[in-house]
């Protein structure tokens, strides 16, 4: 988790499921009207989410801020294409690293810092099936052994 990382809103439980992390980094969004209140209501949703870098921009896609309930005609399109606020070099990094076969940008977590809107994006690797199963076979031995622990030191 970043350092001073304020109230989480969403997190991207599928994201580390389905790929290996490699680096994680923060990045602003770029929000329109009352998209800032449905996530301050945590209306939001990265299941689907990707991010891509076009133009020398990176952009989020596929995630998905309900309307604000008292918006009225001034609500936003929900699933709308969103700019990420990066460095110049971070959007380097990310446009070499998205060269590589295999790795995808997703975001990991959504919170707010300081009263503004973060995204924690984090560079992956889709996993492979069977990686899924050793992951999943793995959390499952680790939790009966602390189960084991947790009964034996009674």
């Amino acid at each position: 988790m970043p350092k001073g990382e304020g109230k989480l809103v969403a997190q991207n439980k599928k994201a580390r499921h389905d790929y290996t992390i490699i680096d994680t980094m923060e990045a602003g969004i770029v929000l329109q009207g009352t998209e800032i209140k449905s996530i301050r209501n945590s209306r939001i949703n990265l299941k689907d989410g990707f991010a891509r870098v076009r133009n020398g921009e990176a952009f989020l896609y596929n995630v998905h801020i309900s309307p604000y309930e008292q918006g009225n005609i001034f609500n936003h399109d929900p699933l709308r294409t969103r700019k990420l606020l990066l460095h110049k070099k971070q959007i380097a990094r990310l446009a070499g690293e998205l060269k590589n076969p295999g790795i995808t940008i997703v975001p990991l977590k959504v919170y707010l810092k300081d009263g503004y809107a973060k995204v924690l994006i984090g560079i992956g690797k889709g996993k492979r099936q069977y990686d899924k199963r050793e992951t999943l076979k793995r959390k499952d031995v680790d939790r009966q052994i602390s189960r084991t622990l947790k009964n034996y030191s009674r």
